[in-house]
């Protein structure tokens, strides 16, 4: 037993007034080890309660990353006292210094604040598809600083969250699961209009991802300057890759249309050209 006080107490670095014994070490792995272990039960228990469904999926993630920080930030106050280092002299003698690195890292605290307010808002959660500043994402995952998600190029993204909570975002997840879309078309003066609506109409219906047909809607909203333009309205459930939908709709819209004769036109600009000879031009100089 002396054998094993000895070898607890035995020193291993002195710097100043502090020295770091073994049971120091020690302590740090049993604080370390018991933080986990706190951890991994909380995670357990979430998810149980998702499992008999007393608590969102969503929710139980934002929950256990608030909760998940809050212990870390006890446990790594618990290993400086072991170290020997006094937290709260630690804090009041560097009140200057931790102002200075405060107005150098104002821009992290940011961050750091608009995570804890999205994950304690749960405005935007795991899986929810953002539309920030026209780029469509989904979000994979909120940490404290930044939110991991991917666009629809299959590329992932790392979006600080300051950009979240302070920009006009779009969330596609909070309302239904549908949404509605639309697509712009023009074709040539003098065209059957009743036929264009039912041609388009028709289109709509060949795509698998148009969510009810009797949601389709399709109107003249305007006479352009070379066209009649129509506007076609549609919901659908897949609202993160709606970009392609769009593009199978628009190639099935073009067939659609030369089938039926009705012409897609292009903008045309006519140049008059008066016959210079009709007009004296006098030399002013």
């Amino acid at each position: 037993m002396e054998t094993i006080k000895n070898f607890l107490e035995l020193e291993l670095i002195t710097i100043g007034e502090n020295t770091l014994r073994v049971y120091s070490i020690f302590a740090i792995l049993v604080i370390f080890m018991l933080t986990k272990t706190l951890l991994w039960l909380i995670k357990r228990a979430l998810y149980r309660k998702r499992i008999s469904n007393k608590i969102d999926v969503k929710d139980s993630y934002a929950l256990f990353q608030i909760i998940k920080y809050v212990i870390w930030v006890i446990a790594i106050g618990f290993i400086l006292e072991a170290l020997g280092v006094k937290v709260t002299l630690l804090l009041a003698g560097s009140a200057a210094l931790l102002v200075g690195i405060g107005l150098g890292l104002q821009q992290t605290f940011n961050d750091i604040i608009s995570g804890i307010i999205l994950l304690s808002e749960k405005s935007i959660r795991v899986d929810d598809i953002l539309d920030i500043d026209g780029m469509v994402v989904k979000i994979q995952s909120i940490g404290l600083r930044t939110s991991k998600g991917i666009n629809t190029d299959e590329i992932s993204m790392i979006i600080p969250n300051s950009l979240i909570t302070t920009n006009k975002v779009i969330n596609w997840s909070h309302q239904s699961e549908k949404a509605r879309f639309r697509v712009d078309v023009g074709v040539a003066y003098g065209s059957d209009v009743d036929l264009v609506i039912k041609v388009l109409e028709d289109s709509l219906l060949e795509h698998s991802d148009i969510y009810d047909e009797k949601l389709i809607e399709v109107r003249l909203i305007d006479f352009g300057s070379s066209s009649l333009d129509f506007q076609v309205l549609f919901f659908s459930e897949n609202i993160f890759r709606i970009g392609k939908v769009k593009s199978d709709i628009r190639k099935t819209i073009h067939k659609n249309l030369a089938k039926n004769n009705i012409t897609i036109p292009f903008p045309q600009l006519d140049l008059h050209i008066k016959n210079p000879k009709k007009h004296k031009f006098h030399n002013i100089f």
